[in-house]
């Protein structure tokens, strides 16, 4: 089978959804399937576009087997219109590199941006595909959960083509239990035509490694990666150290909150909070020799309820225990997994605890880091969720075409 993702994030760049589609491409491709993926040239996530690429319409390369479009697009981060003229773009260019390329069987669509779900729809009619729609954010509905766009024409003409992708699609991938539930309950898509593809983790690359100090004084480290955005509510995060200050604070990633975060940890003087700039998996994976725990944050939203953040997979293969200040399923997944300790969301308080206490009891805090790697070993490896997936697929195919 030949399957193409259609996709404006995708490595180099470095983020959640960058590294699950490049390990589903790749697990694809080492089951057998010839994988095609069009995408955006570089530009996430400082918006910018390589000197060299700005005048680039297409590119092609082969990387590990797998052949790569990059598309331009007009690039752009944070929100309002440029950000959506970004999105507008790389539809449109999505949509020429996708009918420039070898015929595929299935046109799967990374979602959000939702934008491109009608290129995709587009693509796999010009070849009698089917289209298949990966739902890893709710998007309208997180938006409006998180008050960031209000009641008006964008956001209900959004809803409308949200539901108008759900109707036209084969099928539609949750990545998450509590997507799932909402695409079946609320967004009324057919049980026979909901996959599910949670995220997945490299446990090759994010492999358990003995804790080695850094050169701080022997100082213990704790660790977020990933983007710094509204929703990871991550001035938790700064509120804990000003409670810990024998703790290490290190913040790696990008985001459209880090310079107000930046200038929060300045302005209280925070010596024990530190940023770093986003990181590939195997510069993240080496992080994690040195650091004594992870955190997951996430803001207080009906929505959050229902995230499973791919990074404490990234933490959890790593055999480092999850501090996770949030609630709903990802706070569930940890508890089920005895992989860390889970705090109330945006309570600084018990997250300082929760740091303390993995700090004066370093057997415990090892036993939760133990139980982690088994847990995504036996449960969350790339083989294991691409076969499982497929199966899906079959399934839902047999099932015949809206």
């Amino acid at each position: 089978m030949r399957i193409l993702i259609l996709t404006q994030y995708y490595p180099p760049e470095v983020g959640a959804a960058q590294f699950r589609l490049s390990a589903f491409a790749s697990e694809l491709h080492r089951a057998g399937h010839e994988v095609d993926v069009v995408t955006a040239l570089p530009n996430y996530p400082e918006g910018r576009l390589d000197p060299a690429d700005r005048l680039t319409p297409m590119r092609r390369e082969l990387i590990g087997g797998i052949g790569v479009t990059r598309m331009w697009l007009y690039p752009a981060t944070g929100a309002g219109t440029r950000r959506l003229a970004s999105y507008v773009s790389f539809a449109a260019t999505g949509l020429v590199g996708a009918i420039a390329g070898q015929r595929p069987d299935v046109v799967f669509v990374e979602s959000p941006p939702l934008f491109l779900g009608p290129a995709g729809w587009l693509a796999a009619k010009r070849f009698g595909a089917a289209f298949v729609l990966n739902v890893s954010d709710l998007w309208p509905d997180s938006v409006r959960a998180l008050g960031l766009m209000q009641d008006g024409p964008l956001l209900r003409a959004a809803e409308r083509l949200e539901g108008w992708l759900y109707r036209r699609a084969e099928a539609v991938t949750a990545v998450t239990d509590g997507i799932r539930d909402r695409l079946l309950s609320i967004k009324g898509v057919p049980e026979k035509r909901v996959l599910f593809l949670p995220n997945g983790i490299d446990t090759q690359t994010f492999q358990s490694v003995e804790l080695v100090r850094r050169p701080n004084g022997g100082r213990t480290t704790i660790l977020f990666t990933g983007n710094h955005g509204y929703a990871q509510g991550l001035d938790v995060i700064l509120n804990a150290a000003t409670i810990v200050q024998n703790v290490d604070f290190v913040l790696v990633g990008s985001g459209s909150e880090k310079s107000r975060l930046e200038k929060m940890a300045a302005d209280r003087d925070l010596t024990n909070v530190h940023f770093l700039p986003p990181m590939s998996p195997g510069e993240v994976a080496g992080l994690y020799a040195s650091a004594t725990a992870g955190i997951v944050s996430l803001r207080d939203s009906p929505l959050m309820q229902g995230a499973r953040p791919a990074k404490m997979l990234a933490i959890m293969a790593c055999a480092r225990p999850v501090l996770y200040s949030g609630a709903g399923e990802g706070a569930a997944l940890i508890d089920r997994a005895r992989a860390g300790i889970v705090t109330p969301p945006g309570d600084a308080e018990a997250l300082a605890r929760a740091a303390r206490a993995i700090v004066e009891d370093p057997r415990s805090a090892a036993a939760m880091g133990a139980n982690g790697r088994r847990f995504v070993e036996r449960e969350l490896s790339w083989p294991a969720l691409v076969d499982s997936w497929l199966a899906q697929l079959d399934v839902a195919l047999q099932g015949g075409r809206p």
